[in-house]
């Protein structure tokens, strides 16, 4: 029993870390960040449903879209579709439009470089505006 208790005891302190950090950050436009090696996108799904990534560095200053790479898929009832993203400006844009509808989740893979390690973030797309904060439901950082 003794021995349970003490690996309980590891585990949580293990576990509770990550879950600590999976807090949801939005940013200045409301949209969700996703943290990458030494700089942060925020996902932001734009009026016209194409989604629009900006860029920032560690410190919050906005950086323009260069080398980072970012792909998405929408798992929308019916079909997968996926959204490649082209450089508009300071910013990644989707070249079409999210599906319609409401409640699915889009993937998005983001490098920071051509040559690092993908990171893969999942998104439940709600865009109403939260009950408890300004953000659209999908950046909500309310603790509920």
């Amino acid at each position: 029993m003794k021995t349970l208790l003490q690996v309980l005891t590891v585990l949580a302190l293990a576990v509770a870390p990550a879950l600590a950090d999976a807090k949801v950050k939005a940013g200045p436009r409301k949209g969700r960040i996703f943290e990458l090696e030494g700089q942060n996108a925020e996902f932001f799904v734009e009026k016209d449903r194409t989604i629009s990534i900006a860029f920032y560095d560690a410190a919050g200053k906005k950086q323009p879209a260069a080398a980072q790479v970012v792909t998405a898929t929408a798992e929308a009832p019916g079909a997968k579709t996926k959204l490649e993203f082209e450089k508009k400006g300071d910013l990644l844009v989707s070249k079409a439009p999210l599906p319609a509808g409401e409640g699915y989740q889009i993937v998005v893979q983001a490098k920071t470089t051509t040559d690092a390690k993908p990171k893969n973030f999942r998104i439940k797309l709600l865009t109403h505006t939260c009950g408890g904060c300004p953000n659209p439901e999908y950046a909500c950082t309310c603790d509920e």
